[in-house]
């Protein structure tokens, strides 16, 4: 057993090496390296990015090569008007034709050009929503990284509460070891400590749960243990008026405008259906036909060639002008979209700010408020041990301190997410 006992003792500092200590910069680097979500909005920006050409948007000249060869057997009956009869059974005949075209649109009503504009934008809004998945990700992250710590500081209140437990348990102990304590007192510490123990380990639980959590943000693909040592430290400079001045460049509502102008250019893609479309064409073209019989045993032609073609709209049952007034509603609706989003964003800028505000100031009270309890606590332990308290007061007054000290840890977290959310309104995470 000795053995066995120093073997263990050994091998508890190779397992606390194991765990790997995580900082909130290598969160969130490692969350923006392997987040399947920033990849994702990477690909489709990077995917914009090679579609936004002029080749695309159809400015650039199109080439076309065709070859067809055509091969039939027939029989051939001809007479013809000098007297001569042909005739032939099982006759073959090759047709082939072949040629090469290069055309370019000169003008089809700037659809070429709104085209490419509708593309620019397109690429822009992928831009801004990798920019805001990228701060979607940090402030998750973030706020998994302070749950942790919020979870530790439970397991330490829930530790200092089994010590003040162990402490009754011992003056109990003492006291009926003299006669100067009845079961009662003694059952009911036991199983103060019990309880005390049983909190202690679900509160590990939370803890292990909260980083397992944060892993999987961090697009792990193994779980591994991991150490977190942080305290919650809030931002107190944070005014609302600056929260509000920047809300016109966030990313979400930046992407909105790109909508609005995207389906703008779509307006304009449809009004240029209604013009006439030039286009000039080039080429060259051979053609060649051979008969084993008839009167004309082989002809062959080629030679290159060139034309303007001209396409006017005249009448197509009123579709392009619906399709515009169809395009008209969209941009409508995108602009009111935006306004809608606008209000919601400054809506829940206030409703936030609002707050972050109250928990600050609740936060300076409520460390006055667990100072006292820690006081009260260590007082009643003091008083109990010369038997001038219950064990109901202890007790009370343990109670007491474990109220105060999560009251205490929700505000510092619940400020901590609102400065998060904050700054992520005004695109300022990581700043």
């Amino acid at each position: 057993m000795k053995r066995i006992f120093i073997s263990m003792v050994l091998f508890l500092p190779l397992l606390g090496a194991a765990q790997t200590t995580v900082t909130l910069k290598s969160a969130i680097d490692t969350t923006l390296r392997n987040s399947f979500e920033v990849q994702i909005a990477g690909n489709n920006l990077e995917a914009s990015k090679i579609n936004n050409t002029l080749g695309v948007a159809g400015g650039l000249p199109s080439v076309n090569a065709s070859v067809n060869d055509n091969q039939s057997i027939s029989d051939v009956n001809q007479k013809l008007n000098t007297g001569v009869k042909i005739q032939k059974s099982s006759s073959n005949q090759n047709t082939m034709s072949s040629n090469i075209t290069a055309g370019i649109v000169l003008f089809n009503g700037f659809r070429i050009v709104a085209t490419k504009g509708r593309l620019d934008h397109l690429q822009s809004l992928n831009e801004l929503q990798l920019n805001m998945q990228i701060q979607n990700s940090m402030a998750n992250v973030m706020t998994q990284y302070y749950d942790i710590v919020r979870q530790q500081e439970y397991l330490k209140i829930n530790q200092v509460s089994l010590d003040v437990s162990k402490q009754k348990l011992d003056i109990v102990t003492a006291r009926k070891n003299v006669g100067m304590a009845n079961d009662a007192d003694y059952l009911q510490a036991l199983i103060d400590v019990n309880a005390a123990e049983q909190n202690l380990r679900t509160q590990q639980l939370e803890v292990d749960q909260a980083k397992t959590s944060l892993l999987e943000i961090m697009s792990q693909k193994q779980y591994y243990p991991i150490t977190v040592n942080d305290s919650i430290l809030v931002d107190r400079t944070i005014e609302l008026n600056t929260v509000t001045n920047y809300i016109n460049q966030n990313p979400q509502y930046l992407s909105a405008e790109q909508q609005v102008r995207i389906n703008e250019q779509i307006v304009k893609e449809v009004s240029a259906l209604r013009y006439p479309t030039l286009r000039l064409s080039t080429g060259y073209n051979l053609n060649r036909s051979q008969s084993s019989a008839g009167q004309l045993l082989l002809n062959q032609s080629y030679g290159p060639f060139a034309g303007v073609n001209l396409q006017i709209p005249i009448y197509n049952g009123n579709a392009y002008r619906v399709q515009k007034k169809v395009a008209e509603f969209n941009v409508d609706n995108a602009v009111l979209q935006q306004e809608s989003l606008l209000n919601t964003l400054t809506s829940d800028a206030v409703k936030m700010y609002q707050s972050y505000s109250t928990t600050l100031q609740q936060l300076d009270s409520q460390k006055n408020t667990i100072e006292m309890s820690n006081r009260l606590v260590q007082l009643v332990l003091r008083r109990f041990q010369v038997s001038q308290a219950t064990i109901l007061d202890v007790k009370a007054a343990q109670a007491s301190f474990e109220t105060t000290g999560y009251q205490l840890v929700n505000l510092e977290y619940a400020a901590k997410v609102a400065e998060i959310e904050l700054k992520r309104l005004m695109y300022q995470l990581g700043n």
